[in-house]
């Protein structure tokens, strides 16, 4: 045996060296600058898509509206990956995403984008949350179509088991939705008598050969932005599949509106300069923290309506009664309104949800001031989460089955609530405001009081 020569050992510190290289190598990968790029080459691709087969986009967020510029995205939507995890699939009644149809409604059909991360081929959403969502609603809303009742998924993705084992548990989605008591004729007349189709497209997909082709009506075509058969990769050291999965932990605080607002300047941007001008860009959008929002009335109510804590500030004198959640009181509505002001101490997030939950026990006294033709306006800092739990206690509080809001009457009968009820009262404020977004800890902390 020939002696052994010192050049071939490897030692530790040489493989550590090696291993920090290939991850120093995996982050400039990953550069916010490739990732910019990247989003910029697969929203082109939707865009492409959308051309072919002559459907309005809408974003499946928050990845998917990384992918569609603001001028072109006709609406939004929230199917959540979770929902389709392998032994985890759902129909949410929390998102119900009944504004898909008003786009449906519109223009015949519609384009839900998404992407997903390195390593898949189509996020979850899209191969599986979505088909059940449509299985679901056909079942419900056409029950004399048995041939539209069959879960729809992509072969190549989903499993004949996986598959099999989804469509075990479509008979309970649809009970569940049913027992929400939605209108189902005027959802089913958005659909102008036709069940929904749904079909999947991705940058191998050839749409030159299909999209002209297509039958559109009630057509809901997934798009997976991004995909790792793509052959971009390999043309493109730099590509990122997925780039915008996951912006919090890269993105400096962009968020896709920004990107699209300000994407010629940010895309010529060398990477080392690009945190100062992202920081210098969200300066000067700190405006967008204080857009107001409209107030939305919670229907079938006529008195409870949901906005933000800034639309508050100026449409206060158009109600009867405020209440907002907050950190600080605003002495400019409590000045004016006197008792008619409840303020909630509470900040934002998963904090102000836990917060919200001693704060609750305070409207259990708004039996004795308001009337049942007082109009109501519940805020919170987005108008999307703290102020959707408040409302929904509140119509679950003080509203009949049809609406009629009678403080006075319903304020004491606590025995009839239950967590069914609070999951259809939860369905008026979600067809009535479908970007509403109550975490899962605000409604945690909204049944906890409810059901005391």
């Amino acid at each position: 045996m020939s002696p052994l020569d010192p050049s071939q050992l490897i030692f530790p510190s040489a493989h550590g060296s090696i291993t920090s290289t290939l991850t120093s190598l995996k982050r400039s990968n990953l550069s916010i600058s490739n990732r910019l790029h990247a989003i910029k080459h697969d929203a082109d691709f939707v865009q492409s898509v959308a051309e072919a087969y002559h459907l309005p986009l809408i974003a499946n967020e928050r990845c998917g509206g990384w992918y569609t510029p603001p001028s072109q995205k006709a609406g939004s939507a929230y199917f959540k990956s979770t929902d389709g995890h392998y032994g985890q699939w759902s129909f949410s009644l929390r998102r119900l995403n009944l504004q898909v149809l008003d786009v449906i409604e519109r223009h015949g059909g519609c384009i839900i984008v998404d992407s997903t991360r390195r390593g898949k081929s189509m996020p979850d959403a899209l191969s599986k949350t979505v088909p059940i969502w449509i299985a679901v609603l056909n079942c419900l809303l056409f029950p004399d179509h048995p041939a539209a009742h069959s879960l729809r998924s992509p072969e190549d993705v989903v499993s004949p088991s996986e598959h099999a084992q989804i469509e075990q548990r479509l008979p309970r989605f649809v009970m569940e939705l049913r027992d929400l008591g939605l209108d189902t004729d005027s959802l089913r007349q958005k659909l102008r008598g036709h069940p929904l189709r749904v079909d999947w497209v991705t940058p191998d997909t050839d749409i030159s050969a299909l999209g002209a082709n297509a039958a559109t009506e009630n057509l809901v075509l997934l798009c997976t932005a991004s995909s790792r058969t793509s052959n971009r990769g390999a043309d493109d050291p730099g590509y990122v599949q997925g780039a915008a999965d996951d912006s919090e932990s890269w993105a400096h605080g962009l968020n896709a509106a920004m990107f699209w607002t300000y994407s010629e300047q940010l895309l010529s941007t060398a990477e080392d300069d690009l945190p100062d001008v992202i920081e210098s860009l969200l300066l000067v959008d700190q405006k967008a923290e204080k857009c107001i929002r409209q107030p939305v009335l919670v229907r079938p109510t006529k008195n409870i309506w949901i906005s933000n804590n800034a639309g508050a500030e100026i449409v206060y004198p158009d109600f009867d009664f405020v209440i907002s959640c907050s950190e600080r009181r605003s002495h400019a509505i409590a000045d004016k309104m006197k008792h008619c002001y409840l303020h909630l101490a509470c900040t934002t997030g998963k904090v102000g949800s836990r917060q919200l939950r001693p704060e609750l026990p305070k409207i259990n006294h708004l039996g004795e001031q308001l009337m049942p033709t007082t109009q109501v306006l519940v805020t919170c800092q987005t108008g999307k989460d703290l102020s959707v739990g408040i409302a929904l206690a509140i119509i679950c509080l003080f509203c009949t089955d049809d609406g009629t809001f009678r403080p006075s009457e319903c304020g004491k009968e606590a025995t009839s609530r239950n967590k069914t009820l609070i999951k259809h009262r939860l369905s008026w404020i979600m067809v009535s405001m479908p970007d509403a977004a109550p975490s899962r800890a605000t409604l945690q902390s909204v049944n906890a009081f409810l059901l005391r």
